[in-house]
C-alpha cells in the first residue's frame, strides 16, 4: 500500500464527512436534542455504518451498484423518501424545551441510515473506484484499510457538528427558536435530498 494515497484518501474522507448532508444534519440535530453524550450514539452510528459502506464498497458491492443501474435508481428513490419523511419528522419536531421532545437517532438506526443516504453511496464508491485503486492490495486488507481510514476522518469531522449541536442547546430552550431550528435542520435535510439526487 502507498502511504501517499492512503494520505490522499484521509483528506478526501475528511472533506467527505464534514462537509454538510444528511448525516451531519442528523448529528447536529442529535447534539441539540441530547448533547455530547446523548448524541455520541448518533456519531457512532453515523461513523460505523460509513466504514462498513466503504468496506462493503471496496470488497466489489460499489461495482456491483455501478453495473445495475436499476438497483441505483431503485437505492435513491428508496433513499430519497426516507430522507424527505426524516426531513418532516425533524421539522415538525416538539420545541426543545417541550416535555416528551422527541430522542436523537440511535446507533443502529445512524448505521441503518447510511445504507440508504445518497450522499453515503456517492463518497464510497466514488472513494473505491478512485482510492481503492489506487492503494492497490488484497480487496479484503483494502476494504479494511479504507474503512479505517475513513473511520479516523469522519469520527471527528462529524464531532464537530455534534458539538455545534450541542452549542445551539442553551439558546434552543426558547420555544420559537427551536421550532425555526427545527424547520431549518428539517428543510436543510431536504435540501440535500434535491442536491444528491438532482
Amino acid at each position: 500500500m502507498q502511504t501517499e494515497q492512503i494520505i490522499a484518501f484521509f483528506v478526501f474522507a475528511v472533506v467527505a464527512a464534514v462537509t454538510p448532508g444528511p448525516s451531519v444534519v442528523m448529528v447536529m440535530v442529535a447534539g441539540a436534542r441530547a448533547g455530547i453524550v446523548g448524541g455520541l450514539k448518533c456519531l457512532a452510528g453515523v461513523v460505523v455504518g460509513m466504514a462498513l459502506m466503504m468496506g462493503a464498497a471496496n470488497l466489489g458491492l460499489g461495482g456491483l451498484v455501478q453495473t445495475l443501474p436499476g438497483l441505483l435508481v431503485l437505492l435513491r428513490g428508496a433513499g430519497a423518501v426516507f430522507l424527505l419523511w426524516l426531513a418532516w419528522t425533524v421539522a415538525s419536531a416538539p420545541p426543545l424545551g417541550d416535555l416528551g421532545a422527541s430522542p436523537p437517532v440511535g446507533f443502529w438506526p445512524a448505521v441503518a441510515f447510511q445504507w440508504i443516504n445518497p450522499k453515503s453511496w456517492i463518497v464510497c464508491i466514488s472513494a473505491a473506484s478512485t482510492y481503492g485503486m489506487a492503494i492497490g492490495g488484497e480487496p479484503a486488507l483494502r476494504a479494511t484499510t479504507m474503512a479505517a481510514v475513513f473511520s479516523l476522518a469522519a469520527a471527528p469531522s462529524c464531532a464537530v457538528w455534534l458539538v455545534f449541536g450541542t452549542l445551539l442547546r442553551q439558546w434552543l430552550t426558547d420555544a420559537r427558536r427551536s421550532r425555526i431550528f427545527n424547520v431549518a435542520m428539517g428543510s436543510a435535510l431536504a435540501l440535500s435530498v434535491v442536491l444528491v439526487i438532482g
